[in-house]
């Protein structure tokens, strides 16, 4: 008769972990979904990529490397690499969570770095209630080979563009200008 209460006692020690641990992990996903402090940037970009995959619209590519140009009229197979570098500029980090000033106003979302280290300096975001009409993103990276300033442009359903210079210490510098057009 003991070691059947035992058996009992011990089954239900082992619901009650059970149901600890889940309600734990259950618990964490929701406080990682919550603790998002900024315009959520990386899934924004991740769900527009998605849009744009499955609407496969023709568009009109320019890219300027220094003086040189090309243009074409393509199909983007793999916007998530397209935009990439918009979404790697989200600034939803833990340890950014007090590096950004916030301004706020009816139709404009913006947010400044406070200190000079960090890489993406700068977010506009134009709103026009919440749908977004325009990002700016304005990206600077410093170290002792080299220099790096992006300008990042999103119009959803109508443009992107990426202006970027890089000096790199005894290459010089390159100039890129990437322009997508959606038809």
């Amino acid at each position: 008769m003991y070691w059947c209460r035992s058996k009992n006692i011990a089954g239900v020690i082992l619901t009650v972990n059970f149901l600890a641990v889940i309600s734990l992990s259950a618990c964490k996903h929701d406080k990682e979904v919550s603790t998002l402090k900024f315009f959520d940037l990386k899934g924004y970009f991740k769900a527009d990529s998605i849009k744009l995959t499955k609407l496969n619209r023709q568009v009109f590519k320019t890219v300027i490397h220094n003086k040189n140009s090309e243009t074409k009229s393509v199909h983007i197979d793999n916007w998530g690499n397209e935009l990439r570098l918009f979404g790697e500029s989200d600034i939803n980090k833990p340890a950014w969570k007090d590096s950004y000033l916030v301004e706020n106003t009816a139709n404009t979302l913006v947010y400044k770095a406070k200190y000079p280290e960090l890489e993406t300096r700068e977010i506009t975001i134009n709103k026009v209630g919440d749908k977004v009409k325009r990002i700016l993103i304005i990206n600077h990276t410093r170290n002792l080979l080299y220099e790096t300033r992006e300008k990042l442009t999103y119009v959803p359903d109508s443009m992107y563009r990426i202006e970027k210079t890089q000096q790199v210490r005894l290459l010089g510098i390159n100039r890129y200008d990437i322009r997508g057009v959606l038809n």
